[in-house]
């Protein structure tokens, strides 16, 4: 592809990108394929000659479109918000124009200038000191993974560099609430404590993690001979929202010399409204934090910001120096294949650097208070309405409702639950996720897609009624 066909075909892909938002309310928001539907309309083997592109962009409409469940729609309300604006389309497709890698400073300096100062933007807008400095990962997953390798090396004494996690005559251990997000677990496993060494802390009547538990339990394991080495706390969990007491728990990582690590993943976002800061008030005495702005902020998957307060942890367990990437500028610079697992990086702070320009702080703020409000909203219309309840605060933007008619309880009470989210689903109004919250099924209503206004919170309601009473 020549420069000049690019450029065509590029008008092309911008105005089929462009006629998809704007009309995106006319999609059903769930697909509505059944497994193994997209497959069967794809050929089996590839294209021996090159086609045209224009029959490429013909099978958007009729192959990809109909398989896609519509995160950027006003009547999206399922997982998170997941927004993409378009500014930060244009960003990322400026860097995948680009083509450049970040292996060190010298491969691209503009990567990591670009990302030292947005990452730092990000960290004044949220409220942190400047005790904080932040790198840009994939996903929180990642985040919380490279935290756990920290908080593993530095409680034992960096043993990677000699017998590793077979030198230490007592298991390491980690704890967590069972609300946490799955990605602890799963981190917990990958940085190799074991599935039998990462403890789940009680939780309160608001799902969150109890201080006073987790230091019984790390005051049990320090008695048993083990060797308690990592907290992680989280501010906004998946299912409900709830805040656990970051002041609190750091208190008693403190007291242990445990790492704490903070999972704001999606409620990070919301501590750029400086109201809603004190939801994790104590966050200076954390060691780690990771919040994605590619969720509720606003900049298009994947962009995680790792935060940690003392960086020579991170950089003495994740720094490799091979001959063919020293130059004459280490030393100087910030070298961020020393602040994660990949080598090479992406120039992702492109993409939130054109959102944070084009939006502006002010206008940030502006869309997430009307989320909160609808939320609110929502949440007042759900506690007049008989046989309606909200099952747990509502500190952001996610509901957790139940429809509870006379009668229905256990089992039968989540089909019923079940029953109407899915009709709704499959109808295509909206999308909602169920979870299980205190071992029953209930609906979780998230609110924050850029596009969602208060009618279309509102359509969901009647809908919700209608599936569900109907």
């Amino acid at each position: 592809m020549t420069p000049e066909e690019f450029r065509r075909l590029g008008h092309a892909v911008i105005d089929w990108i462009a006629d998809y938002r704007e009309g995106i309310a006319q999609h059903p928001v769930m697909a509505q394929v059944a497994p193994g539907e997209v497959r069967a309309r794809l050929p089996q083997a590839p294209p021996e000659q090159p086609e045209d592109m224009a029959a490429v962009l013909a099978d958007l409409d009729r192959v990809v479109l109909p398989g896609l469940t519509h995160w950027q729609s006003p009547r999206f309300f399922g997982y998170f918000p997941a927004n993409a604006p378009l500014a930060g389309v244009l960003g990322d497709l400026v860097s995948t124009g680009l083509g450049v890698i970040g292996l060190s400073w010298q491969s691209g300096p503009a990567i990591t200038e670009l990302e030292e100062v947005v990452t730092d933007w990000v960290r004044q807008m949220v409220g942190l000191s400047s005790a904080w400095s932040g790198v840009i990962q994939d996903t929180a997953s990642t985040s919380t993974l490279v935290a756990l390798l920290c908080a593993r090396e530095r409680s034992s004494g960096y043993a990677m560099a000699r017998g590793g996690m077979q030198e230490g005559a007592a298991p390491l251990l980690v704890y967590a609430s069972a609300e946490s997000h799955s990605s602890v677990e799963k981190a917990a496993l990958l940085a190799g404590f074991g599935r039998d060494h990462l403890r789940l802390v009680p939780c309160d009547e608001i799902h969150a993690m109890r201080p006073e538990a987790l230091a019984a339990m790390v005051e049990a394991d320090l008695a048993r001979g083990l060797r308690p080495c990592a907290v992680v706390a989280t501010t906004g969990t998946t299912a409900v929202t709830a805040i656990d007491p970051v002041g609190a728990l750091a208190e008693v990582a403190q007291r242990h010399g445990l790492w704490l690590h903070v999972d704001a993943a999606m409620a990070g976002s919301a501590m750029i409204l400086p109201e809603c800061r004190a939801l994790w008030e104590g966050i200076e005495g954390a060691d780690s934090l990771v919040l994605n702005p590619h969720k509720w902020l606003g900049v298009p998957f994947d962009a995680s910001l790792y935060y940690v307060r003392d960086p020579q942890h991170l950089v003495r367990v994740m720094s490799t120096n091979p001959s063919y990437l020293q130059s004459a500028a280490d030393g100087q610079v910030k070298t961020l294949r020393d602040w994660g697992i990949p080598l090479g990086r992406r120039f992702r702070a492109l993409k939130l650097w054109f959102v944070i320009r084009e939006q502006g702080v002010a206008a940030l703020r502006a869309r997430l208070r009307r989320d909160l409000e609808n939320a609110r909203w929502l949440a007042a219309q759900v506690e007049v309405t008989p046989q309606w309840r909200v099952l747990a605060p509502v500190p952001l933007q996610t509901l957790c409702l139940r429809h509870e008619p006379p009668g229905l309880a256990g089992e039968a009470l989540d089909r019923h639950t079940m029953g109407w989210a899915e009709r709704i689903n499959r109808s295509g109004a909206a999308y909602l996720t169920p979870a299980v919250l205190d071992g029953r099924w209930m609906v979780r209503v998230s609110i924050g897609a850029e596009a969602t206004e208060r009618a279309d919170v509102a359509a969901l309601w009647q809908a919700m009624r209608a599936a569900a009473e109907g």
